[in-house]
């Protein structure tokens, strides 16, 4: 295992950078996390406002918001590189409040395709995705802690919205309009404090040791050098678009291993309350089971990242990433309540640290000035994974039942891992070297 250096030639992390990862994980609350909760949208508008549409049709509203989220990401990554954070942010919130608003008023299939569906998801691409890249420039010695607090602002929200809404739809009896715009409320003050402090860290000035340093490194360590960083300071400046990270061979790989494991990773989220009622669990919970599953994935997408600063972000995402699998497969053994809670904790967790590491591994093998285009492009290629994952799922479901289900979501998990691997061999052989 290669040294990471004394700790005190690390650069110090200002409050500036914290104050920038609270901004970006109440970004990261405000939008995956919201979308974690379209189940009870699900249940409220099949027995409610949409009963005359199939489970089918109204499943559509969810998956379009989640594909723009991701695809939109990848222009918001190259648009953080150009233009910074600020202005995408704000117009990237003000859109996400006009559609959740105009959501409240909306009475037709349609007009919930267009609002919560493509306004919302579109809105969110741009909240979503430009803190990543942000966050990393800020701390890039810490890259995958910074990551996992970020992301983890997304587990928490997916606990809290799903019972926020249970909450005000079902024990209060709110009308959907008012709850709705409560909703729009709750997230102007938290969308407007992630515009305020998500904010460029100063350029790198690299001191002449580090400098001194970088000249007898190995290039095959995969880390950035003072003088890297210098040459990507003044890139940074000019505000030039760069592509050059879609042309390392490591980064392309592993936007395809993540494309690979993201078709099965979303499968136990989407089914595991169907799962757990079909064994004889009632309604409500088989519904906590989500909030239970979202609640590990946020000590997943922590721990795990604080372990990789250390270990290398690749190797600890290929290991998560099988884990992951393995536990998928497992998944038609949890009968019981108890085995259940066990196996969603377990794959929360598991599960929670891939999203986390992703991210990390990908403005690991970019320059100072591109993370935001490497990140965005990432989201960008899983984004049809995401759109095409679940309806896979539901057909596999329907023809082959939940054991067939549990097979496709751990093979392609751990199909992916591999995948992952080989783009951490491809940067470097050594496995003494925490790449």
């Amino acid at each position: 295992m290669t040294a990471r250096g004394d700790a005190r030639t690390r650069p110090h992390i200002s409050l500036r950078s914290w104050t920038a990862l609270v901004g970006a994980s109440l970004a990261l609350y405000s939008t995956v996390g919201f979308l974690n909760a379209f189940g009870v949208f699900q249940a409220h508008y099949q027995a409610h406002l949409l009963a005359d549409r199939s489970a089918s049709d109204i499943s559509w509203i969810g998956s379009v918001s989640i594909f723009l989220l991701y695809l939109g990401a990848g222009f918001a990554g190259m648009l953080v590189d150009k233009f910074g954070p600020t202005k995408l942010l704000w117009f990237g919130s003000a859109v996400i409040l006009i559609a959740v608003f105009m959501t409240s008023l909306c009475k037709e299939y349609w007009q919930f395709v267009l609002a919560q569906g493509v306004l919302l998801g579109a809105g969110m691409s741009l909240v979503f995705c430009t803190p990543l890249g942000v966050v990393m420039r800020h701390m890039p010695h810490r890259r995958g802690l910074a990551m996992g607090l970020t992301i983890g602002g997304a587990s928490i929200g997916g606990v809290i919205w799903p019972i926020m809404l249970q909450q005000l739809l079902v024990r209060h009896e709110l009308s959907f309009g008012w709850s709705m715009r409560i909703v729009g409320f709750t997230l102007l003050p938290l969308l407007v404090v992630s515009c305020l402090t998500v904010v460029e860290p100063p350029a790198p000035n690299p001191t002449p040791s580090a400098v001194e340093a970088s000249e007898t490194s190995s290039p095959e360590t995969g880390s950035g050098t003072a003088l890297q960083d210098k040459e990507e300071s003044a890139a940074s400046k000019s505000r030039i678009m760069d592509f050059a990270v879609l042309k390392n061979r490591t980064y392309v790989v592993l936007c395809v291993g993540l494309a690979i494991a993201l078709l099965g990773w979303f499968t136990p989220i989407f089914y595991i309350s169907a799962y757990a009622i079909e064994k004889g669990q009632s309604p409500s919970t088989a519904f906590y089971l989500v909030s239970a599953l979202n609640a590990a994935s946020c000590f997943g997408r922590v721990g795990p990242g604080y372990v990789a600063d250390t270990l290398g972000h690749f190797n600890v995402l290929a290991i998560v990433t099988l884990l992951s699998g393995v536990i998928s497969f497992c998944w038609t053994r949890a009968t019981s309540l108890a085995a259940l809670i066990i196996w969603s904790l377990a794959y929360g967790f598991a599960s929670g640290a891939v999203v986390s590491l992703q991210n990390a591994c990908a403005g690991k093998v970019a320059s100072h000035g591109t993370q935001g285009t490497a990140v965005g492009f990432l989201n960008a290629c899983i984004a049809f994974s995401a759109l095409i994952g679940t309806p896979i799922s539901g057909i596999i479901l329907k023809s082959s039942g939940y054991l067939a289900l549990s097979v496709w979501s751990g093979a392609t998990l751990c199909g992916g891992a591999v995948v992952i691997a080989a783009a951490r061999f491809l940067q470097n052989k050594d496995l003494n070297v925490a790449f």
